[in-house]
């Protein structure tokens, strides 16, 4: 086989890429290496920044989004012994988040590579990228057979554990990460959610209150990493969110049984380059954000940006200025999204083995967000996301 683009992965990153050089005539293949079930089977959150919003509608995807999405204005910070304060995006950015599903917007990816014929592969294994400093190709198995994708470029969209990032010499590679000491334990439930999306710090631990639709919502509690789901009962779980979220909106929880539970782990990660030759990275394959700061989808988003507009540019005017600036382009909006994921997860999570120092420090900076609005334009012009740069 051969096309202008392999993609590795396809999930959002992967699909995103495929639909936008096709807009632009550029032909590519996506291997896959779940079932299409399995890919549309992950629950992730969906609080879409304005820049990605905006990619949704400038490609045709944001028909079902604006129908049933809910556009959100800002943030609601509950915090122990304090006041409710309100993050009012709009007012300091005057631009519109929207909550929507990452699901959903899978469904509408794959629903339009597979109106206009896309070429994507599923279930295929031992995928391995070859010569991508010159004439790149990649293998896999796939129904007991070898095959061979050769191409001008590969984009690694195929998450953490893929072998994208791996096919970045040792020598080449530079790798950055954090672990953090604790989870979020999630449940969903088929029930109304809060008026607002709603962070909740207490001396208990991180709590928080995110959307779906507007019947379905998703509830999260700080646990220790060692926790298992297996520990948490939906009684527990109830009883621990009462507790760290203010008794005045306690009639805004409505509970029921859970149909979905599960443990993520935090953690902050970022390889760089994200190019190496022929070969470029996107998405989880290159960073992981914790999420906090809801940026993980939107950073794939604006990789893909960043991507499409090279790959178009190159082909269209032969010019390879943005495949040159790519990776520092991308890393440079990352390490901002790593920075205030990593500054709200410090402000709103209890550490292991801190002292009052720690606690006063972060009791001030809430206080600072509280009483500066210069430091509230600061944080909403982050929580919204830099804008792409020409």
């Amino acid at each position: 086989m051969r096309t202008q683009v392999c993609i590795i992965g396809g999930g959002p990153a992967g699909l995103f890429l495929s639909h936008v050089l096709h807009e632009a005539g550029i032909a590519s293949i996506v291997i896959e290496r779940q079932t299409k079930a399995h890919v549309l089977g992950r629950i992730r959150a969906g609080v879409l920044e304005a820049g990605t919003v905006e990619l949704l509608r400038r490609y045709g995807l944001a028909e079902r989004m604006d129908r049933d999405g809910m556009p959100k204005d800002g943030t609601r910070i509950f915090w122990e012994g304090k006041d409710d304060f309100f993050i009012d995006v709009i007012r300091w950015t005057g631009r519109q988040m929207m909550v929507w599903g990452q699901t959903q917007i899978t469904e509408d990816l794959y629903a339009a590579r597979e109106r206009d014929g896309a070429a994507m592969l599923f279930e295929v294994e031992n995928v391995a990228l070859h010569d991508v400093e010159a004439s790149p190709f990649v293998t896999f198995e796939q129904d007991g057979e070898t095959k061979r994708i050769d191409c001008d470029f590969i984009a690694g969209c195929d998450g953490f554990h893929g072998p994208s990032r791996m096919a970045i010499p040792a020598d080449i590679r530079r790798e950055y990460e954090r672990v953090y000491p604790f989870g979020w334990l999630g449940i969903m439930v088929e029930r109304p959610p809060m008026k607002e999306l709603a962070y909740a710090y207490h001396s208990e631990g991180f709590a928080m209150a995110s959307r779906r639709n507007p019947m379905l919502s998703r509830y999260y509690v700080q646990v220790p990493a060692t926790d298992r789901v297996e520990d948490w009962s939906d009684d527990r779980f109830w009883e621990a969110l009462h507790r760290r979220l203010p008794e005045h909106v306690h009639g805004e929880i409505e509970t029921g049984p859970s149909i979905e539970k599960s443990i993520a782990p935090l953690r902050s990660f970022v390889a760089e380059p994200m190019r190496w030759g022929k070969l470029f990275l996107a998405g989880d394959a290159a960073h992981i954000v914790p999420p906090t700061g809801a940026k993980g989808l939107n950073l794939a988003f604006s990789d893909v940006f960043y991507l499409s507009r090279a790959l178009i540019t190159h082909y269209a005017e032969g010019s390879d200025h943005y495949l040159d600036s790519y990776s520092a382009m991308a890393l440079r909006r990352v390490w901002a999204a790593e920075n205030i994921s990593w500054r709200m997860t410090r402000l709103l999570h209890v550490f292991p083995g801190e002292d009052p120092f720690d606690q006063k420090i972060r009791q001030n900076d809430f206080d600072l967000l509280v009483g500066s609005q210069d430091v509230q334009r600061a944080f909403a012009f982050e929580y919204m996301g830099l804008p792409f740069e020409d």
